[in-house]
């Protein structure tokens, strides 16, 4: 059985799409580029905030300067909003609950920038939900690298192959295999099952509850 399981944060714990794209927005809108509309932001988010800004601006001003910047303004603005209308997914904190009651220990594993990571999982999710949350950190790779998954196994003592991965995305999907975890895919987050299928995702399953049935079932 599954001894550890670790969770992408952004489309899988929480859905967070709505303040990133806010946020997002008010920067672009500020520095007068063109604004996006929330369902390009599913595509646009995945490999961290830098990436996010990198894609939401016009393809002509990603310069050096104008991203870091950009940047910049958008952390100042997400520090204002992120917990606006960011929501832990329907299930998940009574998911995370009973995997702690099961003895399985757990994580999470994000590109978002590793201060709002563990604000928001400290607002969303009881204290002791996780036995570590890792967000993107300075010097360590960012998903789909293994690093950040070898870190967890590492601090928590654990072997890949007692280990699995869940998330929304391919990113996901690749840093499980690179880890050589197996990996879970869900359908509630921001991208579709085509890709989860396409990236060689383990499993895919539309509702947290169903990842008790893989375990249950000697799946995980």
């Amino acid at each position: 059985m599954v001894k550890l399981v670790i969770f992408d944060l952004d489309g899988t714990l929480v859905n967070s799409i709505w303040d990133l794209a806010d946020a997002t927005n008010k920067a672009l809108t500020e520095y007068g580029f063109p604004v996006h509309g929330v369902d390009e932001y599913y595509y646009f988010v995945g490999d961290g905030m830098l990436k996010l800004i990198e894609r939401a601006l016009p393809e002509s001003n990603r310069d050096e300067e104008t991203l870091k910047s950009v940047h910049k303004r958008f952390t100042e603005l997400y520090a204002e909003c992120y917990l606006n209308k960011t929501t832990a997914y329907d299930g998940m904190p009574e998911l995370v609950a009973e995997l702690k009651k099961r003895g399985i220990k757990t994580a999470v594993a994000s590109n978002k920038n590793d201060d709002f990571t563990s604000k928001i999982i400290g607002k969303l999710f009881k204290k002791g939900s996780f036995d570590v949350t890792m967000g993107k950190r300075d010097g360590v790779a960012a998903k789909p690298s293994p690093e950040i998954v070898f870190n967890i196994l590492k601090k928590l003592e654990e072997k890949p192959e007692d280990a699995v991965m869940v998330g929304d995305t391919n990113i996901d999907v690749s840093t499980g295999k690179n880890a050589g975890l197996r990996s879970v895919g869900c359908l509630w987050g921001f991208r579709e099952i085509n890709e989860l299928r396409e990236a060689g995702a383990d499993f895919i399953v539309s509702n947290p509850r169903e990842i008790l049935e893989l375990i249950d079932g000697g799946k995980l």
